[in-house]
């Protein structure tokens, strides 16, 4: 299976990008293959309602970083949407990315592939509900699975790391893939 980690925190090496390597790490105990993507490193326009990408070829018309994100976005068996909780919602950036998904939904190239959402949060898993309803109805407008969810408790920068439990939880939830 090829796995596409979407990172969505504004910083590198961040609890965010900690949760989804350990992820990774026990993905490729099944031999699984991955490739993970920092969103911060692409402009990502906002989508500006132009609605081409629902005629024709269903392509989006905006000229930026997506056009580079949506092949990898096809050609991946499943998608991991790893994004710090901003706001009881994802990072701007991912919400721009999630905006310019809306191609995929008219032609259908991610139906029937999986996707599961790794966040971080301040306050717990217990404030990560509506951004789990907003991924599973997204999931469910693209055609999509969805796979299941990790959230954990960190905050500052590197917390997660000082929490073995938490990193074993997100080993083993890579293993499950």
């Amino acid at each position: 299976m090829k796995i596409l980690a979407l990172i969505g925190s504004p910083r590198r090496g961040s609890n965010t990008d900690t949760l989804v390597v350990h992820i990774l790490r026990g993905s490729e105990t099944n031999g699984h293959t991955s490739e993970k993507l920092y969103l911060y490193d692409y402009s990502i326009s906002p989508c500006i309602d132009c609605r081409n990408c629902k005629k024709g070829n269903h392509l989006c018309s905006l000229n930026d970083g997506m056009q580079k994100i949506y092949p990898k976005l096809e050609a991946s068996d499943l998608i991991i949407f790893g994004t710090p909780l901003y706001w009881y919602g994802p990072t701007g950036k991912m919400k721009l990315l999630l905006d310019r998904m809306r191609p995929l939904i008219a032609n259908g190239k991610l139906k029937g592939k999986k996707a599961v959402i790794a966040t971080p949060s301040e306050e717990g898993s217990g404030a990560c509900g509506p951004l789990l309803e907003m991924f599973r109805m997204s999931c469910n407008y693209l055609g999509m699975e969805f796979a299941g969810k990790i959230f954990v408790k960190a905050y500052e920068r590197g917390e997660i790391e000082e929490n073995p439990i938490e990193l074993e939880k997100a080993y083993k939830f890579g293993c499950s893939l």
